[in-house]
């Protein structure tokens, strides 16, 4: 069984970050890219990485600027755009190292939004789109004071913290196991900055516009006990989307984090399959 290792980049601005990769474990059918959401980090999801590699696709989970391992200017961002730019730069990498590569692009939780908003604006990088339990419609957000709190520190100041509003490990997962890892995990970000959580407002606005450009295959995967995702609304903007190819898979019993359910190779299982249809399979 393929063991993953880890590996570093630095971005355009000179910030080092981690990444964790699987090789292919057979002849490469494809490069998957998955962005984690804001809480979480790569090591959430070695299951994933695992199955995928299995199946012959080279995997990369990059931990988000100051998140995971990377403990630089933790909880930050300079701006909704600079994520997008070390998303942009991971898959040119990528097309760099492999210019024949097919890249698959997957967002996980918060990581749909920059997932979207990339393929919308980056086809040429971006040939499938995976979106797992995504973030495009949270059920959970600050209240309004705190919202008007982040906005002042905004333009007063942008690195003052706030808590993530997903302090339950029981928002992610019914699994007590599950429950008590996110509880105890030394990597996991339970707070942000005015910056990074006014970005994520910033990118909310580049997600609606984003409905009308995405023409890739898109997948959509919904856990039906989600408690953090609103599950209509998002099935209704990814129905919407101009992609001819547009397939959903619903788990009635899921949860927020697939990863954490009973038996999590299934939904693992079932990208791979759909990445075997639409990403390796000949145009």
């Amino acid at each position: 069984m393929t063991e993953p290792f880890h590996d570093t980049q630095t971005s355009s601005d000179g910030y080092f970050f981690h990444l964790t990769r699987w090789p292919a474990e057979t002849a490469t059918r494809g490069h998957v890219v998955i962005l984690h959401g804001v809480q979480s980090h790569g090591g959430w999801y070695h299951n994933l990485g695992r199955v995928l590699s299995g199946r012959g696709y080279q995997t990369t989970i990059p931990d988000r600027r100051g998140s995971g391992k990377n403990m630089v200017e933790r909880g930050h961002t300079p701006s909704y755009r600079r994520l997008l730019d070390d998303v942009i730069e991971t898959l040119r990498a990528i097309r760099d190292r492999d210019p024949s590569a097919k890249i698959a692009l997957a967002g996980i939780s918060w990581g749909g939004k920059l997932a979207v908003i990339t393929a919308a604006e980056h086809p040429e990088l971006v040939q499938t789109l995976a979106l797992i339990c995504p973030g495009l419609h949270p059920r959970v957000d600050p209240g309004r004071t705190e919202r008007l709190q982040i906005a002042w520190a905004f333009f007063t100041n942008r690195t003052k913290h706030f808590p993530i509003p997903l302090a339950d490990p029981a928002l992610f997962t019914a699994s007590p196991t599950g429950q008590a890892f996110i509880a105890g995990d030394p990597l996991g970000l339970r707070t942000a900055t005015a910056s990074l959580l006014a970005a994520s407002r910033f990118i909310d606005r580049q997600v609606c516009k984003a409905r009308s450009t995405v023409q890739q295959p898109c997948l959509l995967m919904l856990g039906g006990q989600d408690r953090i995702v609103d599950n209509a609304k998002t099935l209704n903007y990814f129905n919407s989307l101009p992609s001819r190819h547009l397939d959903v898979i619903t788990y009635p019993e899921g949860h927020h984090t697939l990863e954490f359910e009973a038996d999590p190779s299934r939904y693992a299982l079932d990208m791979a399959d759909w990445l075997d249809a639409n990403l390796s399979a000949p145009l």
